[in-house]
């Protein structure tokens, strides 16, 4: 059998975050190939990795990068703010948010192998949550916001707009961190949703014996109520009565992208 020495079975482990008794047993399997030993690990890893992916994983990291003209958001997720905090973990997501800043959304995948290691490491059910780049196009600007906690990003947004001045762009931004919407406009708002809503609303009105001649007004209104929930350019900047579009003073918001724990 090829002895192995402690130094190497310490620094395998180092580098995979494996128990000592793993990283021996591996590099003995392999004849103390370091390499054939931490991709073994890895596998191994892996295969209990498989039994945690039904675990609930609502912590984790946001990354944001930011070039010309340019913005990365990248979110990986885990089980606990402890592996979260971790200097590792949050030094992969912000490598990850430069990699896809430089090189596209398929960066996070060409590193799979990084996660797959950060997995091995924590034991958790560690999973790439969004990837987004943000390009503006010719003239358009282009904000971020990343709420900051204990030391990780929880919460980031990429804003996108066009005949926007930068503050009101960044306070757009803000709002969206905060208000949460899904949708840019009630456009994108899937027809069979929205109708799903019309008709739990026309019930209610119906319910609390409202005269029939006022049952639509009175639904339509509900329904716009409903919409600014979810559509950004509908709801209130910052929860005021002025609404997202008409504080753009004539511009746009083109797009937005956004990431937060547990969303």
């Amino acid at each position: 059998m090829t002895q192995i020495a402690a130094i190497d079975v310490k620094a395998l482990r180092d580098a995979t975050g494996a128990g000592m008794m793993d990283a021996k047993r591996a590099l003995v399997e392999v004849d103390g190939d370091f390499d054939a030993a931490t991709q073994l690990l890895r596998e191994k890893g892996l295969a209990k990795a498989a039994g945690r992916t039904d675990r609930s994983n609502t912590e984790g990291v946001v990354g944001i990068a930011v070039g010309d003209g340019r913005a990365a958001l990248v979110h990986i997720k885990c089980e606990t703010d402890f592996s979260a905090k971790s200097a590792g973990f949050t030094a992969l997501v912000d490598e990850l948010a430069q990699a896809v800043l430089s090189e596209g959304e398929g960066a996070v995948e060409a590193r799979s192998g990084a996660i797959d290691d950060l997995r091995l490491s924590v034991r958790e059910n560690v999973e790439v949550g969004q990837v987004r780049l943000v390009e503006a196009a010719d003239g358009n600007l282009i904000d971020t916001y990343l709420h900051v906690q204990d030391g990780r990003g929880v919460n980031g947004v990429i804003v996108e707009g066009a005949d926007v001045d930068q503050e009101t762009l960044h306070q757009v931004a803000l709002h969206v961190a905060f208000a949460k919407p899904t949708v840019l406009t009630r456009d994108e708002v899937p027809a069979d949703l929205v109708e799903t809503e019309r008709a739990a609303l026309l019930e209610i009105t119906k319910a609390e014996g409202k005269p029939e001649q006022v049952w639509e007004k009175i639904v339509e209104g509900r329904l716009t109520g409903w919409f600014r929930g979810t559509v950004l350019l509908e709801q209130g900047l910052h929860g005021d009565k002025t609404t997202v579009r008409d504080s753009l003073n004539g511009g746009s918001v083109v797009r937005f992208a956004q990431a937060y724990l547990g969303g």
